[in-house]
């Protein structure tokens, strides 16, 4: 198992990017809540992973945090649950959010995350309510990461939307709403999903 990898960003096109690690190129894919804690390109960075391991396929999955990790894998072993939908969770709320969501109930927040119907919300709150007070959420982070402000915010913002599972057409309307042009792409991003989440 792969279970941290530190080396140098060199590709960011959420929900992916690419770790180079002493010449060896990582394909990851990562929450959106990872994404805005992520240095300028060819900076290093340290990201706490889950490998999978398929018949068809080997992915790899990178955290800022060891909490993002542990709620990942708990969110996996829920029935209906699978990794792009435990993204789109992660990137739509915090952890202390998701947690809160968890604990009150509330399935109407859960709703609001693309992919999430109701009757997967509340299968997944009913599966994680007696696992939360039990998981190992320690907080370890790997620091505070400096944000970047790339070319091309707005339209990395509606890539990383897109990513979530927004249509164009909703990602630029939330854009045009929400965001400012001179916000970074990261602002741009949770500017959108505060909106959406309305």
């Amino acid at each position: 198992m792969i279970g941290r990898l530190t080396g140098k960003l060199v590709e960011k096109n959420p929900p992916s990017l690419v770790l180079d690690v002493q010449g060896v190129g990582y394909e990851v894919d990562a929450p959106m809540s990872t994404h805005y804690a992520l240095p300028a390109l060819n900076e290093s960075v340290a990201l706490f992973t889950h490998l999978v391991v398929r018949e068809d396929a080997q992915l790899l999955y990178g955290f800022a945090t060891r909490t993002e990790r542990v709620l990942f894998r708990a969110l996996l072993k829920v029935n209906g649950v699978g990794a792009k939908v435990a993204l789109s969770i992660l990137s739509g709320m915090n952890s202390d959010e998701f947690l809160a969501c968890v604990t009150n109930k509330d399935v109407a927040a859960l709703t609001r995350v693309p992919g999430i119907g109701k009757k997967t919300a509340e299968r997944l709150l009913v599966e994680l309510q007696d696992k939360v007070g039990t998981l190992d959420i320690g907080g370890l982070s790997t620091g505070s990461l400096p944000k970047t402000n790339d070319e091309s915010a707005r339209s990395q913002a509606e890539d990383a939307l897109a990513a979530l599972g927004y249509k164009p057409a909703e990602a630029t309307k939330l854009l045009d709403k929400h965001a400012k042009a001179d916000d970074t792409v990261e602002q741009m991003i949770r500017a959108a999903l505060r909106g959406a989440a309305r």
